[in-house]
């Protein structure tokens, strides 16, 4: 089996792309997106031609949501996720970020107070930023609700699902009480819980591993086993490697890798794995590890990462710089051209390339 043919497939980067970014959201279950735009133009790849101003019209209309879920941080996930999403994982992050609960000294009821406090003030249908949602806790006496020591008191709030993401106001980021966003929906066992979460990775991200799962999700790996045998009768299993990997079956052939693709560092194609041998040569990963993903993305030929890849927007045009690991050849060089002008149609913005 070719395991990264599979991947993208399944990742719907090849194949039939989705209509609304609801669908391509809802596929993926949990998009990382602490770095916005790109995490657009992930699911914009996954999308009949779009725009970032469409996608924008998406999440400021509440059509997919942003919140701390996961590892710790931000990710895309539809409305009809986020509750269970949560009650599933925010035990675990919230014993991940436990540390710095410490450090900053915030107590569960220091916590608890802040999360009324919040939802106080954003009562009524009202979105505020995070300095607005600081400035309340101030004038009601919490102690330097400022910098580090409010973004946990925030990130709480969202693991234990009083606040999400609301209309973006100008360029900054919004909260707005989840009641309020998102209509109610029944609770789910834990076991159901897992059993879907585990059926949704593999289906979505397969051919994986029961540790990939484990690393994506922020479960145990007791966790991700449980999640694992709870969904396994819908899943098949095949070996690469010396690795045993789950995936949903395929009724369809698979279509050719993209010949070219300008992904975020974050996309799923990347994140959603703690290993990436099917995809990357062992010596690129570790010349990518030490660049620093937040300013490099990720180049990919034929399903393989051989590069990075940089953006600058100007007011006239987006400028993409490339720096490959190996020689590209004029066949892939003309792929890589197009890949860009794709991503600059998504921006609305002509592209130069370096």
């Amino acid at each position: 089996m070719d395991i990264a043919r599979q991947r993208l497939h399944n990742l719907r980067l090849s194949g039939r792309p989705f209509v609304a970014s609801a669908e391509a959201v809802h596929w993926l279950l949990a998009v990382q997106s602490q770095d916005f735009a790109p995490a657009l133009w992930s699911i914009g790849l996954r999308l009949q031609p779009t725009t970032e101003a469409h996608l924008l019209r998406d999440f400021d209309a509440g059509a997919f949501l942003r919140t701390h879920v996961l590892r710790p941080t931000w990710h895309f996930v539809a409305p009809e996720d986020i509750r269970w999403l949560l009650a599933l994982t925010a035990p675990r992050v919230h014993g991940v970020n436990g540390t710095i609960y410490r450090q900053q000294d915030l107590s569960a009821a220091l916590l608890g107070r802040c999360q009324t406090l919040f939802a106080r003030a954003l009562k009524g249908g009202r979105h505020l930023t995070r300095e607005e949602l600081g400035e309340a806790l101030a004038r009601a006496g919490v102690a330097d609700p400022t910098h580090q020591r409010l973004a946990y008191m925030v990130m709480a709030a969202e693991l234990d699902g009083v606040i999400c993401s609301g209309p973006r106001a100008g360029k900054q980021f919004t909260y707005a009480l989840l009641e309020e966003r998102v209509a109610p929906a029944p609770n789910r066992s834990r076991h159901d819980a897992l059993a879907e979460l585990a059926r949704r990775y593999f289906a979505g991200r397969g051919p994986a591993s029961v540790q990939d799962f484990a690393r994506w999700s922020s479960l145990t790996l007791s966790d991700a086993q449980a999640g694992l045998e709870a969904a396994r009768n819908g899943l098949i299993a095949v070996s690469s490697d010396g690795q045993e990997l789950w995936a949903q079956p395929t009724e369809t052939s698979l279509e050719p890798a993209p010949p070219a693709l300008l992904l975020s560092v974050f996309d799923e194609y990347v994140a959603g794995y703690r290993d990436r041998r099917a995809i990357c040569p062992p010596r690129y990963w570790k010349v990518l590890e030490g660049l620093g993903n937040a300013l490099h993305h990720i180049l990919v030929i034929d399903g393989q990462i051989v590069g990075t890849w940089r953006r600058t927007l100007t007011k006239t045009a987006v400028e993409i710089e490339l720096a490959p690991l190996r020689r590209l050849s004029a066949g892939e060089k003309r792929a890589v051209k197009a890949e860009a002008e794709r991503f600059g149609g998504f921006l609305g913005l002509p592209v130069e390339i370096e």
